[in-house]
C-alpha cells in the first residue's frame, strides 16, 4: 500500500481546522532539521532545546490566532522564527552584538555571503526578501540609486549617466536612501542578520 506525503501546507490547514496530529506530524518531519540549525548556532543541547521548544510555541500561537499565511513556505517561516530567537537568545546574554548598520552598505554584506548551508540559504533568503521590502518603501529617485549601485554594481558615473544627475546627486541619494533604510529598520525593529 502506497501511502501519500501530506503536503507542510494541507498539515498546516488541518492543525488550524484543530486536527491536534498534524502538528505533530510537522514537528517530527522538521524537528532534525530545524534543531541541528539551532544547535549549529548555540553549541549547547539544552538552550538548543528551549530555543526548540520556544519555536514551536510561537509556530502553535500564530497558527491558533490565524496569523499565518505562508502560502506552503511552513519550513523556512519556521526557521526564520527559530533564528529570530536565537538572536533573543544571544542579546539577552550579551553574547553579540546588537545588529549595526552604520558603516555604508553594510546591510547589504549580508546578501553576499557565499559559505551557504540550506539553512543559511533559508535565511539568506528571507533575509534578501526583507531587504527587497524595505527598499521598496523608500522614495523612487531614491530606490532606482540605490538598486543601481547594489544590485547592478553600478559607478555612481555609471549611475549619473543613467539617470542624467549630476554625481554629486546621485551620491546624495544614496546617502539618503540609507539613512532612510535605517529608520525603516529602527521604526520597526527589523534584525537583518545570517
Amino acid at each position: 500500500m502506497q501511502h501519500e506525503i501530506i503536503t507542510d501546507a494541507t498539515l498546516v490547514s488541518n492543525y488550524i481546522k484543530g486536527d491536534e496530529g498534524a502538528l505533530e506530524t510537522l514537528i517530527i518531519r522538521h524537528k532534525q532539521k530545524i534543531y541541528s540549525f539551532i544547535y549549529s548556532k548555540v553549541y549547547d543541547r539544552d538552550v538548543a532545546e528551549d530555543i526548540f521548544q520556544d519555536t514551536f510555541i510561537k509556530v502553535i500561537r500564530t497558527l491558533k490566532r490565524g496569523a499565518y499565511n505562508e502560502e506552503g513556505k511552513f519550513l523556512p517561516w519556521v526557521m526564520r522564527i527559530s533564528h529570530n530567537l536565537v538572536i533573543d537568545f544571544f542579546r539577552k546574554n550579551n553574547r553579540m552584538p546588537k545588529f549595526d548598520n552604520t558603516g555604508e552598505f553594510s546591510i547589504f554584506s549580508v546578501l553576499s555571503d557565499s559559505s551557504l548551508n540550506a539553512e543559511k540559504a533559508i535565511i539568506k533568503e528571507q533575509v534578501e526578501n526583507d531587504v527587497r521590502r524595505l527598499v521598496d518603501e523608500l522614495p523612487e529617485d531614491q530606490k532606482e540609486v540605490l538598486m543601481m549601485r547594489i544590485y547592478k554594481d553600478m559607478s555612481f558615473k555609471e549611475i549619473s549617466e543613467r539617470t542624467g544627475v549630476s554625481i554629486n546627486t546621485a551620491l546624495g541619494r544614496m546617502r539618503y536612501a540609507l539613512i532612510n533604510l535605517r529608520k525603516i529598520i529602527d521604526k520597526h525593529n527589523i534584525v537583518l542578520t545570517n
